[in-house]
């Protein structure tokens, strides 16, 4: 692992905290920070959490989102984690 690299994401973590409640000042730091790639994979990384809290089987949400089922099955994973941030944001939003 990089040199201070916890130490960064926590800062990024930080700021993310501090700029949440300005809705546009959020989506221009996210837009900035993240290339349009790694916007679109986190983008579709949560219609898979998504999707799999609906129940829907692996391979149909790979067909449908034109994703590796391994991409799929990694997202599963984290979904069984009862007390991890998926569960939790999810049953946040409800």
């Amino acid at each position: 692992m990089k040199k201070n690299s916890e130490q960064y994401k926590k800062e990024v973590l930080e700021v993310i905290y501090k700029i949440a409640k300005d809705r546009a000042l959020l989506h221009d730091f996210v837009r900035d920070i993240l290339t349009p790639h790694e916007f679109e994979n986190i983008a579709f990384r949560w219609q898979i959490v998504k999707r799999l809290a609906k129940g829907e089987h692996h391979q149909s949400i790979a067909a449908d989102l034109h994703l590796g089922v391994s991409t799929v099955t990694r997202g599963s994973r984290e979904m069984r984690k009862k007390k991890g941030g998926f569960q939790r944001t999810l049953k946040l939003l409800k």
